[in-house]
């Protein structure tokens, strides 16, 4: 019977594969939360754009039809 001396030892996982690992999943995790806050930004950045867009259409084509009828 062979007996493995453990799991970082010997023929287990090495502690610097296990640390490389660990690494990247830290880094993932944070790409993911730099990813969330650009996406959120894109998002209040593109609805401050069509609220502008809106205001914008809303003034030419309202005032036209406001000298129309005074």
């Amino acid at each position: 019977m062979v007996l493995q001396p453990g799991l970082f030892y010997g023929g287990g996982i090495s502690i610097f594969f296990f640390l490389i690992w660990l690494g990247c999943i830290g880094l993932g995790i944070f790409a993911f939360i730099l990813f969330v806050k650009l996406a959120l930004r894109a998002i209040t950045a593109l609805d401050l754009y069509n609220h502008a867009k809106n205001l914008e259409i809303r003034e030419r084509y309202e005032s036209v039809q406001k000298d129309d009828n005074v």
